[in-house]
C-alpha cells in the first residue's frame, strides 16, 4: 500500500519523488502513509498549522465531488493540480465508495419508478442532507454551510443552494368530482342509451367549413326559436339552398362526390345542436339522392340551379300542398257545434281549424298543454285572434275538459311503420283518455313524416331534452316566466323526454295527402311516397 501511495504522488506531481518530499513537511513518510484512514497530512511547524487545517477542510468538502464514473478513484487524482496536497485512498475506501455508488444507482432507479398511492408526499421527496445510505454526509454538511465551493475538474464556482421542491397533495385531499362524472350520476339508468352529447348552445368549436346560415339555424333549433317538425324541415332545406349557391367545387374533384361531403359537415353541426326529426331525415336523404344522380360532366352552375329548383319543388309538393290537402280533408270532419280538443301545437291542426272557421262553421276549441315548452299557448292565442272560442287547460285537468269534446285532432312528429304515433310527450295520455270516453282520435300527418322504423315504446327511441328546462318557475304576479331554477340536489335525477308513442288501437284514422286511412296502412303509403 505504501508503494501504491508513492506511485500516486509521483504521477500527480509530475516531479521526482525527492522533490515531492522536499515540498512537503519534513515529517517522515510513515506519518503520511498513516493518513489512509481518511486523516489529512499535518505539518510540523506551528506557522503552517492554520494553513494545513484550511487545506484539510477544503479537501474534505471536495471529497464527494469525485466523478462516480471512475472505477478506482485515481482518475480525479491524476487531473488535480500539482500544487495541492493530496489525500491517499486505501483499497477499503475505494470499495466503500463503489458500494455507495451502487446504492445510489439503486435509489435513483427506485425514484424513477411510479410512486404507490399509499406513499405520502414526504416519502417521495429525497433528503438532500443525507447520502443514499441514509446517514448524514459530512462533506454535504460542509457544502451547505459554505455559500460556494470550487469544482475540482472545471474550477468553476457552483452554488449548492437547492430550490424549494413543490410538495404533491396528499391522498387525503381528494379532488373535486369532474363535471362529466357529475353528469353521469344525474342520468337515469334505464334511459342511459338515449343520452348523447350535450346540446350545442354556442358556435364555439364549430368547423370552419360550416356555413354561417347553418350556424344560426342550429342555435335557433337548440333554443326552440324554430320548433316543430315541418318548420325545422323547411328551414333546413332553405338553408341548404344557400349552402349550395355558395358552394364551389374544388379542383380535382366532382360536384356529386364533394358536395355530399360538404353537406355532411353542415348536417353534423345541426345534429350537435339538436337531433334531426323524421321529416328532416327524409328530406336530407332525398337531397343526397338527387345530388348523386347529377352527371359529373354537367356544368356547376346548371347543377346547382337544378338542385335549388328541386328543393323548392320538394317543399311545395311534400309539405305546402300536402298540408293544404290534409286541411281540406280534415275540415269535412268538423260539424257545427263540435268541440275540437287538441294537444300542444301542430301547424297542420292550426291550418285545419283556421280553414274550418273561414268556411263559417261554428265550433269551439279546447287546447290542452303541458310544460316545459307550452306550445299550446301560442296555438290558443293564434286561434283566439281569428275569432274562435278557445279554452286553454293543462294535462292535469284533461279528464274534466274532455267530457265536452266531440273530436280529438292530433298532430304528429312521425308515424311508425307499425302504425304507432310518435308525437310530443303527453299525446298518448290524451289519446287514451279520449278512447276511454268513446271520442274519435284523428291524426293529421304528411307522408314526409312516415318512416319504416318500428317502435314498441318510448324508451327505445326518443330525444332527451336538458333537465334544466323543467326547472323554470312561473311567477304568480306576472304572466312572464322567470329564470329561477329549482334546487338541484345530488340524489335527484330528472328525465325530460320530448316525445311519446301512442299505440295504433287508440287512433281512429290518419288523414294524409293521399286520403284517409287506418294506422295499419302507414307502411304502404310510405312505400308509395318514396317510390321504393
Amino acid at each position: 500500500m505504501t508503494e501504491f501511495s508513492s506511485r500516486v504522488q509521483r504521477h500527480s506531481s509530475g516531479a521526482h519523488p525527492q522533490d515531492r518530499v522536499d515540498a512537503m513537511s519534513p515529517e517522515p513518510i510513515g506519518t503520511t502513509i498513516g493518513s489512509q484512514q481518511g486523516v489529512t497530512q499535518s505539518t510540523s511547524g506551528e506557522a503552517k498549522n492554520s494553513e494545513s487545517d484550511k487545506t484539510s477542510k477544503i479537501q474534505g468538502s471536495q471529497k464527494p465531488s469525485n466523478s462516480p464514473g471512475t472505477a478506482n478513484g485515481t482518475e480525479d487524482l491524476l487531473k488535480k493540480p500539482p500544487d495541492r496536497k493530496e489525500e491517499k485512498i486505501s483499497g477499503a475506501e475505494l470499495k466503500k465508495r463503489a458500494k455507495a455508488e451502487k446504492a445510489a444507482k439503486r435509489a435513483q432507479a427506485k425514484q424513477e419508478q411510479p410512486a404507490r398511492p399509499e406513499d405520502s408526499a414526504e416519502a417521495r421527496i429525497p433528503d438532500h442532507g443525507k447520502d443514499q445510505s441514509g446517514k448524514g454526509s459530512p462533506s454535504q454538511t460542509s457544502q451547505s454551510s459554505g455559500p460556494k465551493s470550487q469544482h475540482k475538474r472545471t474550477g468553476s464556482a457552483s452554488a449548492h443552494a437547492q430550490k424549494p421542491l413543490t410538495l404533491r397533495p396528499s391522498q387525503q385531499q381528494a379532488p373535486a368530482p369532474a363535471p362529466e362524472l357529475k353528469n353521469e350520476m344525474k342520468k337515469v339508468a334505464f334511459c342511459s342509451h338515449l343520452y348523447g352529447n350535450p346540446r350545442r348552445t354556442t358556435i364555439a368549436g364549430a368547423g370552419k367549413d360550416v356555413h354561417p346560415s347553418v350556424l344560426a339555424l342550429g342555435l335557433q333549433m337548440s333554443n326552440y326559436v324554430i320548433c316543430g317538425s315541418n318548420a325545422r324541415c323547411v328551414s333546413t332545406l332553405l338553408i341548404f339552398k344557400r349552402v349550395i349557391n355558395a358552394y364551389s367545387t374544388p379542383p380535382g374533384t366532382s360536384l356529386p362526390r364533394h358536395l355530399t361531403l360538404h353537406l355532411s359537415t353542415q348536417i353534423d353541426y345541426l345534429v350537435s345542436c339538436r337531433p334531426l326529426s323524421i321529416s328532416m331525415g327524409n328530406a336530407i336523404r332525398w337531397l343526397k339522392m338527387a345530388i348523386s344522380t347529377i352527371d359529373p360532366d354537367t356544368p356547376e352552375s346548371k347543377a346547382k340551379s337544378e338542385l335549388c329548383s328541386g328543393i323548392d319543388n320538394f317543399i311545395r309538393e311534400r309539405i305546402t300542398v300536402a298540408g293544404q290537402a290534409i286541411a281540406s280533408s280534415a275540415c269535412s270532419k268538423i260539424q257545427d257545434g263540435d268541440v275540437i280538443l287538441t294537444f300542444a301545437k301542430s301547424s297542420i291542426v292550426e291550418r285545419t281549424l283556421a280553414e274550418a272557421y273561414r268556411q263559417g262553421k261554428k265550433f269551439r276549441v279546447v287546447v290542452v298543454d303541458s310544460r316545459p315548452l307550452l306550445e299550446g299557448r301560442n296555438l290558443g292565442i293564434a286561434l283566439a285572434d281569428l275569432g274562435l272560442e278557445v279554452q286553454y287547460a293543462f294535462t292535469h285537468s284533461l279528464s274534466h275538459v274532455i267530457q265536452n269534446a266531440t273530436k280529438v285532432f292530433l298532430g304528429a312528429h312521425a308515424m311508425m311503420s307499425n302504425g304507432r304515433l310518435y308525437s310530443r310527450i303527453g299525446t298518448a295520455l290524451v289519446a287514451m283518455t279520449a278512447k276511454d270516453s268513446d271520442i274519435p282520435v284523428i291524426v293529421l300527418c304528411e307522408s314526409v313524416k312516415f318512416t319504416d322504423r318500428v317502435a314498441l315504446d318510448s324508451i327505445a327511441y326518443n330525444e332527451v331534452a336538458p333537465p334544466d328546462e323543467l326547472g323554470i318557475l312561473a311567477t304568480r304576479s306576472k304572466r312572464e316566466w322567470s329564470d329561477e331554477k329549482m334546487p338541484d340536489p345530488p340524489n335527484l335525477q330528472v328525465l325530460n323526454l320530448m316525445y311519446d308513442l301512442t299505440p295504433a288501437e287508440y287512433i281512429s284514422m290518419v288523414i294524409t295527402e293521399y286520403g284517409t286511412l287506418p294506422p295499419t296502412s302507414v307502411p304502404v303509403v310510405h312505400r308509395l311516397s318514396t317510390n321504393t
